[in-house]
């Protein structure tokens, strides 16, 4: 797809609070306003009021750290924006209250760059 990995970053938070999971799934749909384009799946990925705890090899259960309660569920996918230090670092950059216009532009741009990508009639 040639995308970057902020760009990678942005479309799969994007398609996360959108809800356009594979089979209609809510895992990593990380946004009380589902069908939304917000930077919810970044705040919440990041906000440390969660915590993950495994479910299976492949589900995590995010959790109220206060209350106990699971909150959303949540993919290996989903936990590498959070943990790995590259890409957490963008996820930070859209999490800011700040970079909400950012996230949304990034994410049409990302968005376009895939959806033009077999486009014959784009090519040189």
């Amino acid at each position: 797809m040639g995308l970057t990995a902020p760009e990678m970053t942005a479309l799969i938070g994007g398609m996360r609070v959108l809800g356009t999971n594979h089979s209609g799934t809510k895992h990593g749909v990380l946004t009380d306003r589902e069908g939304v384009l917000s930077n919810d799946f970044f705040v919440n990925i990041t906000d440390m009021k969660y915590s993950w705890k495994p479910a299976s090899d492949k589900l995590y259960h995010i959790i109220d750290r206060k209350s106990g309660a699971t909150k959303w569920t949540a993919t290996r996918v989903d936990l590498v924006f959070g943990s790995n230090s590259v890409l957490r670092s963008y996820s930070e950059v859209y999490a800011q209250d700040d970079n909400k216009e950012k996230f949304v532009k990034d994410f049409v741009t990302a968005w376009t760059k895939v959806m033009n990508a077999d486009r014959y009639d784009l090519r040189k």
